[in-house]
């Protein structure tokens, strides 16, 4: 089975959060079938910015469900979103 590379959009709740908090909760429910990447910030507007977190999971059906779920769940965060699929280069 080969590795996805899942870009996932994390908008949080509004301009008062505070992103490097919201960032640890999240590394904290990273599902064991997957592995985080990377991070970075999207600026959206009026001072409101979206967490980019790359993730690396199996290429198995639903794949990405498990870490849209868990991160959904974090206290802060208004809506997950993956913005992009890729297969991981080995």
């Amino acid at each position: 089975m080969a590795d996805v590379i899942a870009k996932i959009k994390i908008m949080p709740e509004g301009t008062d959060t505070n992103l490097d908090e919201l960032k640890k909760e999240l590394e904290s429910k990273v599902p064991k079938s997957a592995r985080l990447g990377g991070w970075g910030e999207e600026k959206i507007a009026y001072g409101l910015k979206a967490l980019i977190v790359t993730v690396v999971v199996g290429d198995a059906e639903g794949g990405t469900q498990a870490v849209e779920d868990a991160f959904a769940s974090v206290k802060g965060v208004q809506s997950v979103q993956v913005v992009g699929l890729g297969r991981a280069i080995v």
